[in-house]
């Protein structure tokens, strides 16, 4: 597993040279992201917030996620997140969000979204960008995995390139 605090600092390396702020809108990872981003001394200084909003009621509540989507397509989706995303960085007023909404298991899979599945999104202003992960392993494997595939996205996004191609 990479390291997880070498990918929060070069983060933050990169967000300081751009003058730019963070925020995270977090489910299966319960405040995961976040913590890695805060581990690194001056965090304060380019991370804004963290919602941790793992039932959907907060997910609308603190993020907007029109309610429609959980019954049309389930909270471990593509839309889900780019919701998350994008209501995250406007309520932080943030430049850069990231939100992951997923199945961490050991229960609670179907056959359409097994233990494993993580949705991931980014938003960088107006440019929103998801992904779908299948990871492996146990609950605390897939939560591990999928901070590090956020964060690594996010480090992609505050270079210029387009996040979730990993």
């Amino acid at each position: 597993m990479e390291d997880i605090t070498q990918l929060a600092t070069t983060l933050g390396q990169r967000l300081q040279a751009l003058g730019a702020t963070v925020t995270t809108a977090e489910s299966c990872t319960g405040g995961g992201i976040a913590e890695a981003i805060t581990r690194v001394a001056g965090s304060s200084g380019w991370f804004e917030a963290g919602y941790v909003t793992y039932s959907n009621r907060q997910k609308h509540l603190q993020l907007q996620v029109p309610e429609v989507l959980f019954g049309q397509v389930g909270a471990v989706s593509e839309e889900v997140v780019l919701a998350m995303a994008t209501g995250a960085a406007r309520r932080a007023e943030a430049r850069f969000a990231v939100a992951v909404s997923g199945v961490a298991g050991p229960g609670g899979g179907s056959a359409d979204k097994p233990v494993g599945t993580v949705w991931l999104a980014w938003a960088d202003g107006d440019s929103t960008f998801a992904h779908r992960c299948q990871f492996d392993g146990d609950r605390h494997a897939v939560r591990q995995q999928t901070v590090v595939a956020a964060l690594h996205g996010l480090v992609a996004l505050a270079t210029g390139e387009k996040p979730g191609r990993g």
